[in-house]
């Protein structure tokens, strides 16, 4: 097993500074549309734009936050969803994932924590309540959401535990949101969609992932961790499953069990899922690890192939980049919207 060129052994480098940087590198890459590319190929899907736009904020550039925004606003569809992947403002794939669109609640409301914004919120209020709406629409009696609606129109009937706890910290945010704009009459169906949500990742038995076992995905057991609704005897039978399953010491995380690929994002997912449960030490030896999967500038590869000894594949994503700023701020508290992750955001306001 080959390991990548340690740059890092400790973090007494580790700054501010040095994640304002990779910040700056998000904001290089942004099209004038707004648009954020996922890579160098410069085609993007919403999900990931949305995690970029948390890197534009930690680095305080309120006018590609804005921009970025303004993307998402020109181009939902009148349901509230978008579509799974673009090439600046065209389509190229039609269906609707049903995780996606939610994910601007978490956005918007690191967007406020960061600058106080209160009338931007209000302005992306009426694109927030949509996609919220685009997804909870669709839940299921026993509170599972399908995982997409396909190109033509029809419910694709899956239901992904990762889309799943996503889209209940997505609700956890508008919910947030909705009692800073007080408008709190515009979401009582979110409380029972949240309530039955949650019930359905507590006891995932036979509910979700029918079509394909995605076990063996490290996704499937931190996002849970994630999601914010579990217990602390829950969060650590997930955690010690990914200890147990797809940690690689002094590397990373695995993407997929079998793999010899530790992937960045992954392992900043799963940084961030320690915190939750409160495991410091071992999160920040984690985000020193995984610093070092990066070029001379800091800049993060997706992963590192430790069969093979190189970064892999040879892509610096956009989305991996706000990954591993997000979870070093929530290691390190270097901003207002630290906490982001890490607590119940419904409850603090």
């Amino acid at each position: 097993m080959q390991k990548p060129l340690r740059k890092f052994d400790n973090h007494d480098n580790i700054t501010n500074e040095f994640f304002i940087n990779i910040g700056q590198y998000i904001k290089s890459i942004q099209l004038e549309s707004g648009a954020i590319p996922s890579d160098e190929d410069k085609n993007h899907d919403p999900w990931d734009h949305i995690e970029s736009i948390m890197g534009l904020n930690f680095v305080k550039e309120i006018d590609s936050s804005k921009l970025a925004f303004q993307w998402l606003i020109d181009n939902q569809n009148s349901d509230g969803s978008w579509f799974a992947k673009y090439d600046d403002n065209k389509s190229l794939q039609k269906n609707k994932p049903t995780h996606f669109g939610p994910y601007i609640s978490v956005a918007a409301l690191h967007f406020y924590k960061t600058f106080a914004n209160k009338e931007y919120l209000e302005e992306l209020w009426p694109t927030i309540k949509s996609a919220i709406n685009f997804s909870i629409n669709l839940q299921t009696a026993n509170g599972t959401i399908p995982w997409s609606i396909d190109s033509n129109g029809i419910i694709e009937k899956d239901y992904l535990l990762t889309g799943s706890s996503s889209i209940l910290k997505s609700i956890e945010c508008a919910i947030a949101i909705s009692k800073i704009l007080d408008k709190s009459n515009d979401i009582e169906k979110w409380k029972q969609s949240y309530k039955y949500l949650a019930y359905a990742i507590k006891n995932p038995e036979n509910k979700f992932d029918l079509l394909k076992d995605r076990k063996r995905f490290s996704m499937d057991w931190y996002y849970p961790i994630i999601s914010g609704c579990l217990n602390n005897n829950e969060n650590f039978f997930y955690v010690n499953q990914v200890f147990e399953k797809f940690y690689v010491k002094d590397i990373g995380v695995k993407c997929v069990v079998e793999e010899p690929w530790v992937t960045v994002a992954e392992t900043c997912e799963f940084i961030i899922s320690l915190i939750i449960v409160g495991r410091r030490k071992d999160a920040e030896r984690l985000l020193i690890d995984v610093l070092n999967i990066s070029d001379q500038s800091g800049i993060p590869y997706m992963g590192w192939q430790y069969d093979e000894n190189i970064f892999w594949p040879n892509e610096r994503p956009s989305w991996t980049s706000s990954a591993l700023i997000i979870a070093a701020d929530s290691v390190f508290n270097f901003s207002k919207a630290s906490d982001l992750f890490i607590a119940n955001q419904s409850t603090l306001y």
